[in-house]
């Protein structure tokens, strides 16, 4: 039923969105899906560090363990 888009289909997507948003806003909008984009990456990527600096304080020193 769905199939990728192809150049057509995404040409057409494009029109419609110059129709609704207008040429005007169209760098407002994606400098906002950018940074959307970077705070997602950093959110993703910043709660494997915290998992792993909890891990890795879990592990007692040496002098801890004394």
């Amino acid at each position: 039923m769905f199939r990728s888009f192809g150049p057509t289909e995404l040409l057409i997507i494009l029109a419609i969105v110059l129709v609704i948003f207008g040429v005007g806003k169209l760098p407002q909008i994606g400098g906002a899906m950018g940074k959307a984009i970077r705070g997602f990456r950093k959110e993703a990527s910043g709660g494997d560090e915290e998992v792993a600096e909890k891990k890795v304080s879990a592990v007692p020193t040496k002098e801890e363990s004394k």
